[in-house]
């Protein structure tokens, strides 16, 4: 018969065994539910989706942008990047090409803004952003637009538009506040254009030479916007200062 001592030390054996064995089938089990995603820039959605499945990841397109580089139709970039090891099921994010840009950006400022909306929609061109801020031009007409009118290597096919509400009159006239809207990624020239042309108090900029960027968009360009104060959202009036950080 087995002594006490030699029967703790048999069962801390075994037990040992059987951690040691459960560790190794759950790596097994752990890695076996991992890929590596691959690239799909260059191949069509329909393409890249097959591609996915066959890993057993999900992929969608997220966006649609221009580019000179890809052809229309083709995967632009992805997130996660090549190379990124998921665990299956993961979701690939994917930007479309739309190729080179060929529809030029009309001139919507002093439209109405239901006009402004249907021109944009007949050349093929998505409705951005709508701000509503105080301004004295005629109500529900655009004030302000981005990208300008005429404007060249546009990313997005979409066009924000800056709306006129009207001015407040008597005792709430000198209390008048406007909701700040989104100037990062714009162009600082009009940004400032816009903020002026509201009546609003334009800071002197802070340059930065960072060409930081968020994975799966170009890299930011010199005279861009990448920050903002106040933040897109809040409340600010004519006396509030606006500070724009831009790319040197």
């Amino acid at each position: 018969m087995l002594r006490p001592f030699q029967l703790v030390i048999l069962t801390l054996g075994l037990a040992i065994v059987a951690l040691t064995s459960a560790i190794v089938t759950m790596r097994f089990v752990i890695h076996g539910a991992e890929v590596k995603i691959p690239s799909f820039q260059g191949l069509t959605p329909q393409q890249a989706q097959a591609k996915a499945a066959e890993l057993g990841v999900e992929m969608t397109i997220d966006n649609r942008f221009y580019s000179a580089e890809v052809p229309a139709g083709r995967i632009l970039s992805q997130s996660p990047a090549p190379g990124t090891v998921v665990r299956r099921e993961w979701h690939v994010r994917c930007i479309e090409s739309l190729g080179p840009q060929t529809v030029a950006i009309p001139n919507l400022t002093g439209q109405p803004q239901r006009a402004a909306i249907i021109g944009l929609r007949r050349l093929g061109l998505e409705v951005g952003a709508i701000v509503r801020m105080n301004s004295a031009a005629q109500p529900d007409t655009v004030i302000a637009q981005d990208p300008p009118a005429g404007a060249a290597g546009v990313e997005k096919p979409s066009v924000a538009l800056l709306i006129s509400d009207p001015m407040p009159t008597g005792s709430d006239a000198t209390s008048a506040t406007y909701i700040m809207p989104d100037f990062t990624g714009h162009p600082y020239v009009t940004a400032a254009a816009t903020i002026t042309h509201a009546g609003l108090k334009l800071a002197p900029e802070i340059g930065t030479t960072a060409l930081s960027t968020l994975e799966g968009q170009a890299p930011s360009l010199p005279g861009i916007v990448t920050a903002q104060i106040p933040q897109a959202g809040y409340p600010v009036d004519p006396n509030t200062p606006i500070q724009l950080t831009v790319v040197r």
